[in-house]
């Protein structure tokens, strides 16, 4: 059985084609169609054109169309049931699109040409593919889960194709992840760049720049996929949640939240394209600089922090030296590609965010950075500071940092946590699992700094969390041996992708 979507075609499609390998399979198939989030039952008719029969839904604006050399014909509870017998060498076909119910319903699909042409395209996309070394397969299949997650049209990126699902089964931890976060369009542009796509790393630029376009002011952390601004979130009462984990969500409230951290992500993906060799325009330059000032006029302002903790805001050690990150970005810009900018303000306000991290960001008595200003509790986003050149991977500030994120945030069975959800007060019921983009930063860490055996070992176990598409989620639970959170998750495969460079570089 073959379940694609192809490319090319008029609306959304899924095909599924049956092919009869051996013997008799008696197959039953159940079509159950739900509209606004299985609120809205549609009407449901039979319908024949140039194609042949067909089973059209329709609920106001939304249409569902299916085609099939075997339609279900029994109508049963709302939903509509059919049985069918696939010998061998035989091909059974069905076509399910999605279209507006006011438009022409689309025609059938040759679905073997579709089926080629999707395989063809996928293959020679791929195939572009810089292979690093090790963990090719697993690099190439997150490259193509990124690719899969951007928008046809508009080269916005989702975080994940999902809503809702848990990160603490049968809590609240329950997010709407199908929208934009210029973080992770950040990291992918750099990803796909590195790694031989610089067409796709130009789409996620362009996209980054127009989601942002306007007065620096009105920067949001996430947009929707064509840069829409108004993502409001709201609760669905009618759902009770995967395993009861409610509420389930539709919208994402941080969109209104102050991430002081993005812009720095943002500055720092577009300077290594810069340094790919990429000329900026009469658009992108100018809107980096509005993105500085924006950084500037913001530069006293405490924040969510980047895991959009619900509670108080604070000064975040992470999101300050993303800020100093940012700024060097600008300085960098102006001095060595002869960009124009006032560096020598932007030089300033660099060094004092250097100065003030270093006094209040790192306690000496715990020999380590910490998650905010003034306490003692650490965080995993503290590994970043290396990552952007705020110290070096070896300096004994971050290798005191690196002890105590492993005797705090260390789960039993070796993931990294956040950080602890029943001291770092974040708005929410305390509890959840190891989010892997945490651990994957570990490996990177351990393979910069000699730790090569740790990291390989620890690359293992986490690729081993993977299913078997190699397709990760958001977080993993290691005692019910499950993905948990969103998924397949845009963030994870980004950091196993930096994970497998710095083994492929430093662990030779």
């Amino acid at each position: 059985m073959t379940d694609f979507m192809p490319i090319g075609g008029r609306g959304s499609s899924l095909i599924r084609r049956v092919q009869g390998v051996a013997g008799q399979v008696l197959m039953r198939q159940e079509l159950e169609l739900r509209f606004g989030y299985g609120k809205i039952l549609p009407w449901v008719r039979r319908i024949y054109d140039d194609d042949g029969e067909a089973l059209l839904a329709v609920a106001g604006p939304q249409a569902v169309m299916l085609r099939a050399d075997a339609l279900p014909h029994a109508a049963s509870d709302y939903s509509h049931v059919g049985e069918f017998m696939v010998e061998a060498g035989q091909t059974v076909d069905m076509q399910l699109h999605a279209f507006s119910s006011h438009s022409v319903p689309p025609p059938a699909i040759d679905v073997g040409v579709a089926l080629q042409a999707t395989s063809n395209y996928w293959t020679y996309w791929s195939s572009n593919y810089l292979r690093p070394g090790n963990y090719d397969a697993e690099v190439e299949r997150s490259l193509l889960v990124l690719r899969a997650l951007t928008h046809e049209g508009t080269g916005g990126i989702v975080a994940a194709p999902t809503t809702s699902l848990p990160e603490q089964f049968g809590g609240e931890r329950n997010w709407d992840y199908r929208y934009c976060w210029l973080r992770d369009a950040a990291l992918t542009l750099e990803a796909m760049m590195t790694h031989g796509f610089q067409q796709e790393a130009l789409l996620w630029r362009n996209w980054l720049l127009r989601a942002v376009a306007g007065d620096p002011h009105d920067l949001q952390i996430m947009y929707g996929v064509a840069g829409e601004r108004e993502l409001p979130e709201r609760v669905l009462d009618h759902l009770p949640g995967y395993e009861g984990s409610a509420p389930v969500r539709v919208g994402n409230g941080a969109v209104t939240q102050y991430q002081g951290d993005v812009i720095g992500e943002v500055m720092v993906a577009l300077a290594k394209l810069r340094n790919h060799g990429v000329h900026e325009d009469h658009f992108s330059w100018p809107l980096q600089r509005n993105m500085l000032l924006f950084v500037e006029n913001n530069i006293n302002r405490k924040d969510h922090g980047i895991w959009e903790m619900r509670g108080e805001k604070r000064d975040f050690t992470h999101s300050r030296v993303m800020m100093w990150a940012a700024m060097d970005c600008g300085v960098r810009a102006v001095q060595e590609h002869g960009l124009d900018g006032p560096a020598g303000r932007w030089a300033e306000i660099r060094d004092g965010l250097r100065t003030e991290i270093l006094e209040r960001g790192f306690n000496s008595e715990i020999n380590s950075f910490t998650q905010t200003y003034g306490r003692t509790e650490v965080d995993a986003s503290l590994l970043v500071l290396p990552q952007v050149g705020f110290l070096a991977y070896d300096d004994e500030r971050i290798l005191g940092t690196v002890s105590r994120l492993e005797r705090d945030l260390l789960d039993g069975a070796g993931l990294l946590m956040r950080y602890r959800t029943e001291v770092c007060l974040d708005g929410l019921e305390p509890g959840e699992h190891p989010f892997l983009a945490c651990s994957f930063w570990l490996v990177g860490q351990y393979a910069r700094t000699g730790r090569v055996a740790e990291a390989q070992m620890l690359m293992d176990r986490l690729v081993g969390f993977g299913n078997d598409l190699g397709l990760f989620s958001e977080e993993y639970d290691t005692s019910g041996k499950r993905m948990a959170g969103n998924y397949p998750q845009a963030f994870s495969h980004l950091a196993l992708i930096r994970a497998a460079d710095a083994l492929n570089r430093y662990g030779q």
